[in-house]
């Protein structure tokens, strides 16, 4: 199943935003860490197992209000068994190495409308004598979640949904994004697009990860790691991968000879120098339908301080002309030298990758774009930002 259910359905969704430990194994859906009373009315902890009824990867309601207990006889505060909820009991194998003790039964008159509510109403049953005896303790653990092989992260994301935005988020999801340049913006690009639920992201540099490169990108390498001298792309992946699971790391410069690797992809970013190559690669994206965006950075020092101007140019296969036009330079002497000069500071860097993430997810429909601009300046002189190309 892709995404995994926990991100097509609302129900069990937000019973892992609210801090209850659930997780699915075969087909059933378990809720570990469920406080109970035993016989000797010690406060104790077992797994409520449900039946789980599914059409593709998303919730329907449940077809069943029974549901099982791994754990021993819950009872009252008294200690006495709860006897409203038995229904029966035994060494019950469930399948998929899922046992349980105990079946239960409590319906209500109209059913359980979802899984949430049934799983917190069994849950409530069973943890009320037990808040009785110890104050405040709650199945609502916020324990990480096991790890979900459909799931593009290695641990469930809660900000979307904790700011209502998760309907939003998923409009990334069938995204297969490249970063192509990954020493300074595309750096930050990365950081930034990790965050998200894109099914994969490959990237692409040759160079090795050098002192340099560690004060103008996202991160904090150790001594060790320098001393190294890893590739750029296998220093990165291998810190990103500890949050998303599918970026792969290509060690390489992309030239004409191998833009094939850009196979696949839907969405690029690139933050390289004009030649050549770059003219392969957007000839490349171009053919394959994906959009991208082209970013470039020029600043001068100038009576003692720094000034200059970043460069975002957005291209999809609605607009593209504008790309040939002298908005993005594809050999040394074109209109794009302003954005070109070396110098770097990894505070702009990270804003030049903001305004490139943000132009993204605009074109996906994540933030509203009234001006659909496919080329933006920002001058730090006057603090001026400028659309062009308007859509």
């Amino acid at each position: 199943m892709s995404p995994a259910p926990f991100n097509r359905s609302p129900d069990l969704r937000r019973l892992r935003d609210e801090g209850y430990h659930v997780a699915i194994d075969g087909g059933f859906l378990l809720m570990h860490g469920v406080p109970y009373v035993d016989s000797r009315r010690e406060v104790r902890r077992g797994t409520l197992i449900s039946s789980l009824t599914m059409a593709g990867d998303t919730t329907v309601r449940p077809d069943t209000h029974v549901v099982y207990f791994d754990g021993d006889r819950p009872c009252s505060a008294t200690g006495r068994p709860i006897a409203a909820i038995a229904h029966h009991e035994g060494d019950i194998d469930l399948g998929h190495g899922v046992r349980a003790k105990f079946g239960f039964s409590s319906k209500p008159d109209e059913g359980y409308t979802d899984y949430f509510h049934k799983m917190t109403t069994y849950a409530s049953i069973l943890s009320g004598p037990a808040a009785t005896l110890q104050r405040g303790v709650t199945a609502k653990t916020y324990a990480v979640p096991d790890e979900d092989e459909d799931n593009v992260f290695n641990y469930v994301e809660t900000a979307s949904d904790r700011a209502g935005i998760g309907a939003l988020t998923d409009l990334l999801a069938d995204e297969r994004v490249g970063i192509i340049g990954v020493g300074g913006t595309g750096g930050y690009v990365l950081d930034f697009v990790a965050k998200t639920p894109v099914q994969e992201i490959r990237i692409f540099d040759g160079d090795v990860y050098l002192q340099h490169n560690a004060f103008r990108s996202p991160g904090a390498p150790s001594i060790e790691d320098l001393r190294d001298a890893p590739r750029k792309v296998d220093y990165l992946s291998g810190i990103y991968s500890r949050m998303h699971r599918r970026i792969t790391a290509h060690p390489v410069h992309l030239t004409p000879e191998n833009v094939d690797l850009l196979d696949g992809i839907t969405f690029a970013f690139i933050s390289m120098d004009a030649g050549d190559a770059k003219r392969a690669i957007v000839a490349k994206l171009e053919e394959i339908g994906a959009s991208f965006v082209d970013v470039g950075m020029g600043l001068e020092l100038v009576d003692g301080s720094l000034g200059g101007i970043l460069r975002v140019t957005a291209s999809t296969p609605e607009q593209r002309s504008h790309v040939h036009e002298g908005r993005i330079s594809f050999a040394g002497g074109g209109a794009d030298d302003v954005y070109t000069s070396n110098i770097q500071v990894a505070d702009l860097n990270a804003l030049n990758a903001i305004l490139a993430v943000v132009k993204w997810k605009k074109i996906r429909g994540f933030y509203r774009d009234l001006e659909r601009e496919h080329h933006c300046t920002y001058t730090t002189d006057g603090n001026m930002l400028v659309n062009g190309d308007l859509g």
